[in-house]
C-alpha cells in the first residue's frame, strides 16, 4: 500500500517546475501589460491581472483533479471526451458569442469560455486512442484517411467560426504522424506545396510553373534509378499549375481583406515601396508597435513596470497574443532568451518522456502535446517579432485568459499523469 501511494505522487517534477516558471513569469508580464494606474490590490477583479490570478488559482484545482484520475481513465474515455469537444464546437453556431469577429466563445455571465482551447487535448487523446487501438504504423491509406478525419472535423468547425489561428494549430499533428511511421513523401509534398504557394503569390503562376518545370526536368535527368515516365512528370507539372491557380483564387476571393494585406506585407507583394509602407503602417500597427517595444528593451530591458510602450498601452492586445513584446521591452534580450529556453526545455522534456513510454497511447499523446506546444510557441513568437504573418494565437501558459491557460494545463498534465506510471531520470 505504501509503495502504491508513493507511486501515485511520483510525477516528473522537472516538467512541473518548467510549467510553474512559465505560468509565474507569464503572470508577472500580464500584470505589467494590463495594469492601469497604481496597483492597489493583486486581487482587483476589475483589472485583467486580478482575473488572471483567479484563473491561476483555479488551474491548481484543475491539476489536482486531473492527477486524481487513474491514467487508464484518459485512454478508456478518449473517444467520449473527443465527442463532447466536437459537440461543444457545434454548439457555438447556435449559442456562441461573437468576439472580434470570431464566433468562438460561450458567454457565461461576465466570463467567456473558448471550447477550441479544450478541443486540442481532446483531439490529441482521440488520435492517440485510434493509433494505439489499431497498432497502426500509418502506412495504409485507410488509416491515414481515418486519422486525418479525426483532426479535420474540429479544424473545420473552428475555421468556420472565423478562427484561422486555432485552425492552423491542428497542423501540429503532422509531426505526430511522421513519428508513427507516415511516409516521408508526405513531408516532401507538403514542403513543396508551401514553396509553390509562396512562389505563386510572389512571382505569379507563369513563373512558378516555369520553376516547377525546371525542377522536374532536372530531377528526371539526375535520377537514373527507378526513373518515372515522362507522362508522370507531365501530370505532376499540370497538378502544380492547377494548385497555383487555386492558391491565386483563394488569395483573391477566399481571404478577407485584412488577411490579404497581412500576406501582402509579409511577402512584400506590393511593388510600390511607398504604398507598401503606407499599408504596413495601416494594417500592421500591432506588429510595428510590438517590434519597437522589443527592440527598445536592449540587453537587459527597462525593468518591471518600467516599459514605456507597455505602460503607455501602445501595443494592442499586449496581454494576450502580443505578451512576448512585454517580455522584450521590460526584460530585454536576457529575459526573452529565458522564456525561449523554458519553452525549449519543456518541449524537449515532453519528447524525451514520450519516447520512454511503454504504451503507444502514451507515446502518441506525448508527441501530440509537444507538437501543439511547439506550434503555438513558434508561431506566436515569430508573429510578434515579424518573422511570420500575423496570426491570432496565444503563447502557452503566458497569454491572458482562462480558457487558454486551462486548455494547455489539461493538455500537459494528462501527459504527466500518463507518464507517472514510468518515471525516467534526465
Amino acid at each position: 500500500m505504501l509503495r502504491e501511494n508513493q507511486r501515485r505522487f511520483k510525477f516528473d517534477w522537472l516538467t512541473i517546475i518548467l510549467f510553474l516558471l512559465l505560468v509565474g513569469f507569464g503572470y508577472i508580464n500580464i500584470l505589467s501589460a494590463s495594469h492601469v494606474g497604481d496597483i492597489t490590490s493583486y486581487f482587483d477583479t476589475s483589472q485583467l491581472y486580478g482575473k488572471q490570478l483567479i484563473f491561476i488559482g483555479l488551474t491548481f484545482v484543475l491539476i489536482i483533479l486531473i492527477l486524481s484520475f487513474e491514467a487508464k481513465f484518459y485512454e478508456r474515455f478518449a473517444s467520449l471526451i473527443y465527442v463532447v469537444a466536437i459537440l461543444s464546437l457545434l454548439g457555438l453556431f447556435v449559442f456562441g458569442k461573437d468576439v472580434n469577429g470570431a464566433r468562438s466563445w460561450y458567454g457565461i455571465g461576465s466570463m467567456t469560455i473558448q471550447p477550441s482551447e479544450f478541443a486540442k487535448f481532446a483531439t490529441a487523446l482521440a488520435v492517440a486512442k485510434y493509433i494505439s487501438d489499431l497498432q497502426t504504423n500509418m502506412q495504409t491509406l485507410k488509416d491515414q484517411i481515418r486519422v486525418a478525419a479525426i483532426i479535420f472535423i474540429p479544424a473545420l468547425l473552428i475555421l468556420l467560426q472565423n478562427d484561422a489561428g486555432s485552425t492552423m494549430v491542428y497542423l501540429a499533428f503532422f509531426f505526430v504522424f511522421y513519428r508513427e511511421g507516415l511516409q516521408q513523401i508526405y513531408l516532401v509534398v507538403a514542403l513543396s506545396l508551401i514553396i509553390l504557394a509562396v512562389l505563386t503569390l510572389k512571382y505569379g503562376i507563369v513563373i512558378s510553373g516555369i520553376i516547377t518545370a525546371l525542377v522536374l526536368v532536372t530531377r528526371y535527368f539526375l535520377r537514373k534509378k527507378k526513373r518515372a515516365s515522362v507522362l508522370q512528370y507531365v501530370l505532376v507539372l499540370l497538378v502544380a499549375i492547377g494548385f497555383s491557380y487555386g492558391v491565386k483564387l483563394f488569395y483573391q476571393h477566399g481571404l478577407k481583406v485584412h488577411q490579404q494585406n497581412r500576406i501582402t506585407i509579409f511577402l512584400r507583394l506590393e511593388k510600390d515601396p511607398i504604398k507598401l509602407e503606407q499599408m504596413r503602417k495601416r494594417e500592421a500597427y500591432n506588429l510595428i508597435q510590438s517590434e519597437q517595444a522589443i527592440s527598445s528593451g536592449g540587453l537587459i530591458g527597462k525593468g518591471f513596470l518600467q516599459g514605456t510602450r507597455t505602460t503607455g498601452k501602445f501595443v494592442p492586445e499586449q496581454e494576450t497574443d502580443y505578451i512576448f513584446s512585454t517580455v522584450g521591452e521590460e526584460w530585454g534580450f536576457v529575459g526573452s532568451s529565458f522564456v525561449v529556453i523554458l519553452f525549449v526545455l519543456l518541449i524537449t522534456r515532453v519528447l524525451y518522456l514520450a519516447e520512454a513510454q511503454k504504451s503507444q497511447f502514451s507515446r502518441v499523446y506525448g508527441y501530440g502535446v509537444a507538437s501543439i506546444l511547439f506550434v503555438h510557441f513558434t508561431v506566436n513568437i515569430g508573429m510578434v517579432m515579424g518573422l511570420i504573418p500575423t496570426v491570432g494565437i496565444p503563447l502557452p501558459f503566458f497569454s491572458y485568459g482562462g480558457s487558454g491557460l486551462w486548455g494547455f494545463t489539461i493538455l500537459l498534465f494528462i501527459f504527466i499523469k500518463l507518464d507517472s506510471n514510468k518515471i525516467n531520470e534526465w
